[in-house]
């Protein structure tokens, strides 16, 4: 099985964001890292550490050899996507079908959303205090289209009116709450859960597609294949001289990233500041540490559409299987400057792998990343890079399987450089 296929697996196994963080703390936790709570002392004793709050993760590695003031190289990601999510009351019934009613979150391309089987996904809070993760990965839910007959313009679905999903019909079986289905399959009551995160799927599973199994079909990669490729290259990064690596993956990008645990936050600061700490250093030697870091924020990049090449900037196309992108933005929606610029391209260069570069038309709104958000919060110089897919915010995005390879092995090399 190649890095690819393991992937694929990474992002069947992670369809929320509670998820992909018990999925990478996982894998780091079977290589030696050791889980902590940031609600206990810290751990002074250098070493490999991982942490969750929520849909957010951070993982770190200090050498015997490791001084207070020594730098930081950070990988930052988001574990959110683009998707449908349940209301908090959300038990409808309309014209003879139960169904549950469903919000965007972030900016999901409404269209790919009809007609799929979706499953649910997320996370419920009981009276105890306890969390539990739940996963229902098969068909229970459907957003219907409109007939073509009905609709001859094919307008676009009304955020407010057009997106409850079926699930059942009146009058067949017990008329019970969809929470009260859901907690007969994962095991709790309905009436012991005060809080739920909860949010669609798509059930189908990710995919080799194309000739020879070229490309991958898969749910969010934007930006769980960044999530993969983060780990895989703090697996790999250990006991690098002088250099502290560092993963961070966000929650909340999609809608902004404010939030206890969002790229707006505190969490990647406090715990490179405890970390100096724990080493015995000062204030000041956090202040060195962090001046002399840098941060590659990873998001998935806009590859070349082949049937819409119009809407990219002619002198930047990006190509699928052409290795990472970095982007760059003039008015700063990416937090890339030519220092960043410089580290990463070496990066890639030591890694063996081919570097593109990307800039968004200029008559075009850009979107953004955890790149300026986190560079600002923490000072840090930050380079915005990614891998290319195609249908980005799609419920099924694409990209060529030899970019995960090349991610991974561009981010390994950033994180320890030669």
């Amino acid at each position: 099985m190649d890095d690819a296929d393991r992937m694929l697996q990474f992002i069947d196994a992670s369809p929320s964001p509670f998820h992909a963080c018990a999925t990478a703390a996982a894998m780091l936790t079977a290589d030696g890292f050791v889980e902590v709570d940031e609600r206990d002392a810290w751990p002074d004793a250098p070493g490999r550490y991982v942490l969750r709050r929520g849909g957010s993760l951070v993982a770190w590695s200090t050498a015997a050899s490791s001084a207070a003031h020594d730098p930081f190289r950070v990988v930052g990601a988001h574990t959110d996507s683009p998707n449908l999510r349940l209301k908090q009351h959300h038990d409808r019934t309309l014209d003879g079908a139960r169904v549950v009613a469903l919000e965007p979150y972030g900016g999901p391309l409404l269209g790919t959303w009809l007609d799929r089987d979706l499953g649910v996904a997320g996370r419920v809070v009981l009276r105890d205090g306890s969390e539990r993760l739940v996963h229902v990965d098969e068909p229970v839910l459907r957003v219907p289209n409109l007939a073509i007959h009905l609709d001859r313009e094919t307008s676009s679905p009304d955020k407010q009116r057009h997106l409850d999903g079926v699930w059942g019909l009146q009058g067949r079986g017990e008329a019970r709450s969809f929470l009260s289905w859901l907690g007969e399959r994962e095991g709790f009551a309905a009436d012991d859960v005060l809080g739920f995160e909860l949010m669609t799927t798509d059930t189908q599973p990710s995919a080799r597609t194309g000739v020879d199994g070229a490309l991958l079909a898969a749910p969010r990669l934007d930006n769980q294949a960044t999530c993969f490729a983060g780990v895989r290259a703090m697996l790999a990064a250990d006991e690098v001289p002088d250099v502290r690596p560092v993963l961070v993956m966000f929650d909340h990008e999609e809608v902004g990233s404010t939030s206890e645990r969002g790229a707006q936050s505190d969490l990647l600061a406090t715990v490179l500041e405890r970390v100096v700490l724990a080493a015995g250093g000062t204030r000041d030697d956090l202040h060195r540490a962090v001046a002399a870091s840098i941060c590659a924020s990873g998001d998935m990049a806009h590859a070349t559409h082949p049937n819409r090449p119009d809407r990219h900037e002619p002198l930047h196309r990006i190509e699928l299987g052409g290795g990472p992108v970095l982007k760059v933005n003039q008015n700063l929606r990416y937090a890339t400057d030519a220092r960043g610029t410089a580290v990463f391209a070496q990066a890639c260069e030591q890694a063996g792998v081919p570097l593109q570069r990307y800039v968004h038309r200029a008559d075009l709104p850009c979107g953004s990343t955890i790149g300026p958000i986190s560079a600002a919060r923490t000072g840090m110089t930050t380079v915005d890079v990614g891998a290319p897919q195609l249908a980005m915010h799609s419920a099924r995005e694409v990209m060529a399987a030899a970019d995960v390879d090349h991610y991974a092995a561009a981010l390994t090399a950033f994180l320890a450089p030669a």
